[in-house]
């Protein structure tokens, strides 16, 4: 047993309402720069609908994600290391700017200068990419409006796979909200399909990143992931993706995502996992098993053995204290209400969904029917198969049962706590249906519905003696090259005019000119060393040349 710890996110999809406040305001952390106008490291995406990149589910088209091969081991569904190296120089599995959108603004200059008329000014759309007058015809979620009309339902790729009176039946039933990051994955396919060795999964807290520094932007990493999230920069050549807000996390704070959400719809915490269970959980024969195989590489934290296995691994015993408390832990394995997404693609997602219920009231209460009654909210749950087959196209690789599960415990959930409101006595069996006890639906309550802030984010700080080490794994990351994140405010002429400002985040601080080893280096060891690819020719670091010797004489210092 190889204990890891892994930071993950659940997201209560009966909570969204479509706000896009967590999309903007990761947009302006991370990607509110030139290079990346068309990148949403987390964007919202209605369902039914085509999702953004447009139909990225489509893996025959996009070749994602692992494929199991008859020998049983797994490959990148876009090929091994030798079609890679032949194709290196040439990648056409990669979603266009069209199936993203042309990024635009608009020409509010022409608003305030236009001259008095007898006419309305109108600003016209601004494309960010050519600074010509384009059309607007697609966008990061122009589904919203639209999803479950069958000009859009028809390009949605889970839809697709349903018969026709499903899908007719089915736009007829709800819409509900989809965000997505990146899914920070145990068996990342993006880290096996990089030729250069430039995305790695950090190792005290899984967070896939990608070192700015080794990337020569092949783009195979777009092409390998199954979900779409990592971004090429026009302007810097590099790809970039969702950092999962490492600098945030490593002080003990959410995702900007998870701190803005309107509808608290966000839960953070740690997991351990058996890291020599995650081969074989991947590369099950049978896709449907692949959810149960994921959830069988999941460590209990309270258990003695993996308690021990963990300190043993390294883990200190404030991060098993956080993996104990944390609410992922509680939302997959202890209330079993929570499920990956597509986990077909094999790439184990951390980035897991409790299925909307809501839809399922909303009908029962427009036919007439008591929606909070637990007969006829079970009987919902099994006469609705249609939404509940979509649900498991989406989160169980098309079996309907697990997803039937969980909303059924939601439904239970429901019944259990309005009597409560109501005064009425409390009724066991209410829990006992779905396999739960009285204790556990109020616990499963109060984390989905009234929890507090430090219940819903259980994060465990970065440990100082270990700041020089993530120092080093930050620059790597390099948020501060040139028209990253770290590069600061805008000047007089343009985006990269003004004074660089550096990243502050307590216990490490990443700065424009500092240059680093390649490898993991102490403080005292890291003054000797110089990185010369991230050297930009200006200046004289410290270490490019060997330390001056002020015992030698100054002959011998002339001497050549």
């Amino acid at each position: 047993m190889r204990v890891m710890a892994q930071m993950s996110m659940v997201m209560n999809l009966d909570k969204c309402i479509g706000c896009h406040t967590c999309s903007v305001t990761c947009k302006q952390a991370w990607t509110n720069r030139s290079g990346v106008e068309y990148a949403w490291f987390n964007n919202v995406e209605s369902r039914p609908g085509q999702g953004y990149p447009r139909t990225y589910q489509d893996q025959e088209k996009w070749q994602g994600g692992w494929v199991r091969t008859r020998t049983g081991r797994l490959k990148p569904r876009s090929g091994g290391r030798l079609k890679k190296l032949m194709t290196i120089f040439a990648n056409p599995k990669m979603p266009a700017m069209a199936d993203y959108y042309e990024p635009w603004t608009y020409d509010y200059e022409h608003l305030i200068n236009a001259p008095a008329g007898d006419d309305t000014p109108v600003a016209r759309p601004k494309s960010l990419l050519t600074g010509k007058d384009t059309k607007v015809t697609w966008s990061a979620n122009w589904d919203d409006s639209l999803a479950g009309g069958n000009e859009i339902a028809a390009g949605d790729p889970v839809l697709r796979k349903l018969s026709d009176q499903v899908r007719q039946e089915y736009e007829k039933a709800f819409l509900f909200f989809l965000p997505r990051i990146c899914e920070h994955c145990l068996n990342p396919s993006c880290v096996a399909s990089c030729p250069s060795g430039a995305i790695y999964k950090r190792e005290e807290d899984g967070i896939v990143l990608v070192d700015q520094d080794r990337c020569k932007g092949w783009r195979m990493c777009v092409t390998g992931c199954p979900y779409k999230k990592i971004y090429f920069n026009h302007r810097t050549g590099k790809a970039e993706k969702c950092t999962f807000c490492f600098p945030r996390i490593e002080i003990g704070q959410p995702t900007i995502c998870s701190e803005t959400c309107v509808g608290r719809l966000r839960y953070l915490g740690l997991m351990l996992y058996d890291a020599d269970r995650v081969g074989k959980a991947a590369a099950v024969k049978d896709e449907r098993a692949l959810f149960d195989a994921q959830k069988s590489t999941f460590l209990d934290p309270h258990d003695p053995a993996v308690i021990a296995a963990a300190r043993e691994a390294g883990i200190a015993d404030d991060w098993i204290t956080a993996a104990q408390r944390s609410p992922i832990w509680d939302l997959i394995m202890r209330f079993e209400v929570a499920l990956p997404l597509h986990p077909e693609y094999r790439t184990m997602p951390m980035v897991w969904y409790i299925p909307p219920l809501s839809p399922v009231v909303d009908v029962l209460r427009d036919t007439g029917h008591d929606g909070e009654e637990l007969g006829n909210l079970f009987g919902a749950v099994d006469a609705l198969r249609i939404p509940v087959d979509y649900l498991a196209g989406l989160f169980t690789a098309g079996d309907p049962e697990p997803v039937t599960a969980v909303l059924q415990r939601l439904a239970a959930m429901r019944v259990h706590q309005r009597r409560i409101n109501l005064g009425e006595d409390r009724d066991e069996s209410i829990a006992a249906a779905v396999g739960m006890t009285g204790q556990q639906m109020d616990d499963m309550y109060r984390l989905l519905a009234i929890a507090k802030y430090e219940e819903r984010y259980v994060i465990p700080a970065a440990h100082a003696e270990d700041a020089h080490r993530l120092e080093a794994q930050g620059s790597e990351c390099s948020l501060n090259f040139e028209g990253g994140p770290g590069m600061g405010g805008s000047g007089p002429f343009g985006e990269a005019s003004g004074t660089p400002a550096p990243v502050s985040v307590e216990n490490f601080h990443i700065q424009r000119d500092r240059q680093t080893a390649d490898t993991s280096a102490a403080p005292v060891d890291k003054e000797s060393r110089v990185n010369l690819l991230s050297w930009d020719g200006r200046g004289r670091p410290d270490g490019l040349f060997p330390p001056r010797d002020d015992s030698a004489s100054a002959d011998d210092r002339d001497r050549p």
